[in-house]
């Protein structure tokens, strides 16, 4: 295949990936949107197979039919509740990848003959491994967070900040000594100098981000690899990996930036790291007054007498997969002319648009799933809330408590209903360790058990 052709293939694919993005962005088309992604995805990869720089190409398809393999083995052994943990681990490969080519460039590249150029490749060089190597460790760290191998709770450092802002400058200088020298052995010393301080400075970032905050960081670290992937494409002179890498780095940035103003908070704190760590965590014991037990009978008949239902849920019904026989209990109460809508918080669940994907799975109507700013508004009027799964991101105290880690975080005010149902396993705090008001208000009841068996429960006595 020609260079000209090759080119002409990568222009359809990144228009591909364009609509792709579009597609993903509405309920109705998402499906068309991934496959449209998947079609462009695949030209890109015939195209830069058979094309004119294409060598050792046997080595290529084994490669890809290893990778196929362990992706198709990952799709069908991992569960929509640990898309969160493949979403981060991922990232990681991305990051990993960069930082590999970056070191393969520097082996390979021939120096320029043009001074000017030859800076451009090695600052190339520089920042891609870099920033591969910030995602690589950070994605690495959100991965642990997300499946509970490493506490949610956030790292304070002694001036944290300052130690971040000491490995920037300190990778600076090394850019420079790097472009600089003409020494094969320091830039190689240099180079392995910034990505052992990279690897750090990513853990670093991640780890002292709240565990509340993990939506956002999630889609910050998608950024990242996106522009892991463009700093590759430019080390690799390859126009439709920096196309792509931009889209991906670009519509992440967004994403954050967009989660950041719905919870109230610095889209530049995220990027420096220590989201969200402000204020006290509360002890997982700390009561704070009284609170009811009610039965699945009893939630059952009050549904029954309610004209209007919302139903807010959390990570906690991702778990166990309620959200089957929410559908079913969803259609039985609207049979009965019952208003029944779902409350959506931005960051519910552990990764943008969890909630949503969640409850189309289970073929929930999309025109009855609202997100915050559509319906907080109307659970002043609502008879019945079902919390199902849902902690922080009802919690009134982000309201009320100037001291608490969430404060002034957008918050679903279920609190203001005649009724709320709370399903929960025991009384224990939410991934951001903080105890939770909501429990122990006078027009709240909980519901202690496993959330599906619960819910499954009301449906019987339905």
């Amino acid at each position: 295949m020609s260079s000209g052709m090759v080119t002409a293939a990568y222009i359809v694919a990144a228009i591909l990936f364009i609509f792709s993005l579009a597609g993903l962005s509405r309920h109705e088309s998402s499906k068309r949107g991934n496959i449209l992604g998947i079609t462009g995805m695949a030209i890109a990869l015939i195209a830069t197979i058979l094309g004119p720089d294409a060598h050792n190409i046997g080595w290529i398809i084994i490669a890809m039919v290893i990778g196929g393999v362990i992706g198709v083995r990952l799709a069908n052994k991992v569960a929509m509740t640990e898309m969160p943990e493949l979403v981060a681990i991922l990232h990681s490969f991305v990051g990993l990848a960069a930082v590999l080519v970056g070191f393969n460039s520097f082996i390979a590249h021939e120096v320029f003959s043009d001074n000017i150029m030859e800076n451009i490749h090695l600052t190339e060089i520089f920042l891609g491994i870099f920033i591969g190597a910030v995602t690589f460790t950070g994605s690495i760290v959100a991965y642990g967070k997300l499946c509970g191998k490493i506490a949610s709770k956030p790292l304070m450092l002694p001036n944290r900040h300052k130690l971040n802002l000491l490995a920037l400058l300190i990778s600076f200088i090394l850019l420079v000594i790097f472009v600089k020298t003409t020494t094969i052995g320091l830039q190689v010393f240099v180079l392995l100098m910034m990505t052992i301080i990279a690897l750090a400075f990513g853990w670093h970032l991640v780890s002292s981000i709240g565990g509340a905050d993990m939506p956002v960081v999630v889609s910050m670290l998608n950024s990242y690899s996106g522009w892991a992937a463009a700093a590759a494409g430019f080390m690799l002179s390859n126009d439709l990996l920096i196309v792509t890498g931009a889209l991906v780095g670009s519509s992440g940035a967004i994403l954050s930036y967009i989660m950041c103003k719905a919870m109230n908070r610095s889209f530049i704190s995220v990027i420096a790291g220590g989201f969200g760590t402000d204020g006290i965590l509360v002890d997982d014991e700390h009561s704070q007054g009284n609170y009811r037990e009610t039965t699945a009978d009893e939630v059952a008949e009050l549904l029954k007498n309610s004209h209007s239902v919302i139903i807010t849920p959390g990570y906690g019904m991702a778990v166990v997969q309620a959200q089957y026989p929410i559908h079913d209990i969803t259609l039985k109460l609207r049979e009965k002319g019952i208003n029944v809508r779902f409350a959506i918080h931005p960051v519910a669940g552990r990764l943008p648009g969890h909630m949503n994907v969640l409850l189309a799975e289970a073929k929930v109507p999309y025109d009855i799933v609202l997100e915050l700013d559509e319906i907080n508004e109307d659970f002043a009027s609502t008879d019945t809330v079902l919390v199902i799964g849902a902690n922080d991101t009802v919690n009134p105290a982000a309201q009320d408590d100037p001291k608490s880690p969430i404060a002034g975080m957008p918050v679903l005010e279920v609190w203001k209903a005649k009724n709320v149902i709370v399903f929960k396993r025991s009384m224990n705090t939410g991934y951001a360790g903080v105890q939770n008001p909501l429990f122990f208000k006078e027009n709240t009841q909980m519901l202690f058990g496993d959330a599906k068996v619960s819910v499954e429960a009301i449906l019987r006595a339905l």
